[in-house]
C-alpha cells in the first residue's frame, strides 16, 4: 500500500518527538484521521468537547513538559475555534502546532461551504508560520518547518491541508529548480551575553544595598541558579504569576506574588529598593515595581524584545536564564546579612498573618480564600496545580505555597476564562501519576469546563493514579468583574451582567461518573479537601463561596478607594461587602 500524504505527516511528527495530540474530529481531517488510525496509537489522539480546549491542552501540555503542544481541527468553525487557546500560546511564549482541514482545493475562491481564508485567520497569531499545502512535495518542508520554527522560537505554526490531498499518495520532491530538501531535528543554543556585559550588571547588583527580585516563566529552568544569585546579593525574590513554582514558598526570602494579586511583601520590597533584578518576566504592571529613577536594573531574557520594556535597564541581558545566571554569579560579592534582610522576612511573615487571618475571617456561607489556605498544607508532594483567570486567581496566587518540586500554571498573559480544567488535563495525561488540582469559578465552568468534565471521565480510568480534583467556587456572580466594576470604575454591581445560574457541580460530577463533594460550610473545607485526595477517582469539589470578600490589592490608591466608596454606597449588596472589606482590612469579627 502506497503511502498518502495523511501517513507521510503522521510519520514526520513522529520523528519530530510528537506522541500526543489533542483534537476532535470533523470531515475536513478525515484523511488525516485515517493515517492516524493506520498508526495503531503510537500517537495519542486525546478526544476535547470543543477545539478551543484543544488548543488550551496543548498549550499546558508544551508548559508541563517542555515539549511542543499539538492541537487537531477540522475546517471553517473547527479551525475558528481553536485561535483563542493558540493566542494563549502566543502570549506566553509557548510551541504550539495547529493543524486544521480545509475545503478541497477545486473549491477554494467559490464561497464553499466552510470555506474559511484560513491563512488570513491565523496570520495574527501565527505570524509567518501559517501556510497551506497545496502539493503532496510539499508537506516535508512545510512540517519542518513549522516545527522548527515553532520549537525554536517559542511560537505558534499552523499547517493547513485541503481535504482532497490528505489522501493523495505522498511523494517526496523531485530534484529539480524550485524544490528543497528539509530535514529533521532541532537543537537549542545556550546563549549566554558577553563577558563585558555580565562585568556591567554584576557591577550594578554588588553597588546595591538592597536588591529585589522578580522572576517569571522564563526563570522556571534555573531553580537552582536563582536561589543561589538571590542568596549571594541577599535579595528578596518575588515571583510573577507564571513564575510561581520558580521558588518554593518556605524559603525567608520569597515574597510571594507580586502585582494585583500579590502579596503586601512583594509590594513593600519593591517600594524601597534600590536595585531590581528581572529574570525571564514580562510582568505587564509597572506601577508595581520599583518607580523609575528610584532603583538601577538588570534584566535577564533570552527574548531581546521584552528586555527593558517594563522598567528602563541600566545592563539588559539577552540569555537563558540559568546559563547567564551561572556565569554571573562568580562576579556578584556576598552581601552581609543586614536591615534589608530582616525587613524582607518581618514583611514576608507579616504577610503570610495577614492572609491566614484574612482566610478564616467570618463569611456568608463560606469564605473563598479558605479553601486555598487549607490548601496547601494538605498538597501531595510534586503536585500539579492550574487556576483559571477571575477571583480565584487572586486566591491561587496569594494563599497556595508552592513547595519545590510541584509545577502550576494558568492562563498568563492572555488571561482567559475556561483554562484551568483543559490545562489540568493535559497536565494528568503528561504525568498521569502525579496528584493534579484545578481551581476554577463559576463563570469558567459555565462557559466551558463542565463539559470537558466529559473528557475527565472519558479517560481516567487510563491514568496511573486517579488524583484529579476541580476546586469550584459557586458564587453565582462573575465575580472578578463585579469588582473590578465597583473599584476600577466605582459602579455598583450590574446584576443583568453579573448574576449568574446557580449550578450543581458537585451533581453534575457524581451524573458522569466522577466524585462529587458540596461544602456549604467552613468547617466541612478541610475534609473535603481529605476525602478528595483519598478519592478512588476524580473530584469536583463544590464551595458555596461568599461573593463579597473582596480581594484586596496589596495597595490601594486613592482613587481606588473612592471609586469602592462610591460603589459601595449604590450597591445592591453594599451591606455585605462594608462587612466584608472590615474583616478584611481591620480584622473583626471571630475566627472560623
Amino acid at each position: 500500500m502506497s503511502m498518502t500524504v495523511g501517513d507521510f505527516f503522521w510519520q514526520r511528527l513522529w520523528d519530530w518527538g510528537v506522541r500526543r495530540v489533542f483534537g476532535y474530529p470533523g470531515d475536513g481531517i478525515n484523511g488525516l484521521l485515517g493515517a492516524l488510525r493506520r498508526r495503531g496509537g503510537d500517537i495519542d489522539f486525546v478526544q476535547v468537547r470543543h477545539e478551543e480546549m484543544a488548543a488550551f491542552m496543548a498549550v499546558a501540555h508544551a508548559k508541563f513538559t517542555g515539549e511542543i503542544g499539538v492541537c487537531l481541527a477540522t475546517s471553517g468553525p473547527g479551525a475558528a475555534h481553536l485561535l483563542t487557546g493558540l493566542y494563549d500560546a502566543r502570549a506566553d511564549h509557548m510551541p504550539v502546532l495547529a493543524i486544521v482541514g480545509q475545503q478541497a482545493r477545486t473549491a477554494l475562491g467559490s464561497h464553499y461551504q466552510q470555506e474559511i481564508d484560513l491563512v488570513s485567520m491565523f496570520k495574527d497569531v501565527a505570524g509567518d508560520h501559517v501556510h497551506t499545502v497545496t502539493v503532496p512535495a510539499q508537506v516535508r518542508h512545510l512540517t519542518d518547518r513549522a516545527m522548527r520554527a515553532a520549537i525554536g522560537q517559542r511560537r505558534v505554526s499552523a499547517l493547513i491541508f485541503p481535504n482532497d490531498l490528505q489522501e493523495l499518495d505522498y511523494a517526496d520532491p523531485p530534484r529539480a529548480h524550485g524544490s528543497v530538501f528539509s530535514g529533521v531535528g532541532y537543537a537549542p543554543p545556550v546563549v549566554v551575553p558577553q563577558e563585558a556585559d555580565l562585568r556591567r550588571a554584576a557591577e550594578i547588583l554588588n553597588a546595591g544595598e538592597k536588591v529585589a527580585m522578580l522572576v517569571g516563566a522564563g526563570a522556571l529552568a534555573a531553580q537552582t541558579e536563582v536561589q543561589a544569585v538571590a542568596e549571594r546579593l541577599g535579595a528578596g525574590v518575588a515571583k510573577a504569576l507564571l513564575g510561581k513554582a520558580v521558588l518554593p514558598d518556605d524559603l525567608p526570602y520569597v515574597t510571594g506574588s507580586i502585582g494585583l494579586l500579590g502579596t503586601s511583601a512583594s509590594w513593600e520590597m519593591m517600594q524601597h529598593c534600590d536595585t531590581l533584578l528581572m529574570v525571564g518576566s514580562g510582568f505587564p504592571y509597572s506601577e508595581f515595581l520599583p518607580e523609575e529613577g528610584k532603583a538601577r536594573g538588570v534584566q535577564i531574557d533570552i527574548d531581546p524584545t521584552m528586555l527593558s520594556l517594563r522598567y528602563p535597564m541600566e545592563a539588559s541581558l539577552t540569555g537563558d536564564s540559568a546559563a547567564t545566571l551561572r556565569a554571573l554569579l562568580p562576579m556578584l560579592d556576598q552581601k552581609p546579612e543586614g536591615r534589608w534582610q530582616d525587613r524582607i522576612r518581618r514583611s514576608i511573615q507579616a504577610s503570610w498573618e495577614t492572609l491566614e487571618q484574612r482566610a478564616h475571617a467570618p463569611a456568608n456561607p463560606v469564605n473563598p480564600q479558605l479553601p486555598f489556605w487549607t490548601l496547601s498544607k494538605r498538597l501531595p508532594d510534586h503536585a500539579i496545580l492550574t487556576s483559571d483567570s477571575g477571583s480565584c486567581a487572586n486566591w491561587f496566587a496569594r494563599d497556595v505555597r508552592i513547595r519545590r518540586g510541584m509545577m502550576c500554571s494558568l492562563s498568563g498573559g492572555l488571561a482567559s476564562m475556561g483554562a484551568a480544567v483543559p490545562y489540568a488535563i493535559a497536565a494528568k495525561m503528561a504525568h498521569s501519576a502525579r496528584p493534579v488540582v484545578a481551581m476554577v469559578g463559576d463563570g469558567a465552568m459555565q462557559m466551558n469546563n463542565m463539559a470537558e468534565l466529559i473528557t475527565v471521565a472519558k479517560y481516567w480510568r487510563d491514568w496511573d493514579s486517579p488524583t484529579w480534583i476541580c476546586l469550584v467556587l459557586n458564587n453565582g456572580d462573575l465575580n472578578q468583574v463585579t469588582w473590578e466594576q465597583r473599584v476600577m470604575e466605582g459602579d455598583p454591581k450590574f446584576e443583568a451582567t453579573q448574576n449568574i445560574p446557580d449550578v450543581p457541580y458537585h451533581q453534575f460530577s457524581k451524573m458522569i461518573g466522577l466524585h462529587g463533594i458540596l461544602v456549604d460550610d467552613p468547617a466541612q473545607v478541610a475534609e473535603a479537601w481529605d476525602q478528595a485526595f483519598a478519592a478512588d477517582r476524580p473530584t469536583v469539589i463544590e464551595i458555596k463561596a461568599d461573593p463579597e470578600v473582596p480581594p484586596i490589592p496589596p495597595h490601594l490608591t486613592f482613587k481606588q478607594i473612592r471609586n469602592f466608596a462610591m460603589a459601595t454606597i449604590r450597591d445592591p449588596e453594599g451591606a455585605g461587602i462594608l462587612r466584608n472589606a472590615a474583616r478584611q482590612i481591620f480584622g473583626s469579627g471571630p475566627d472560623q
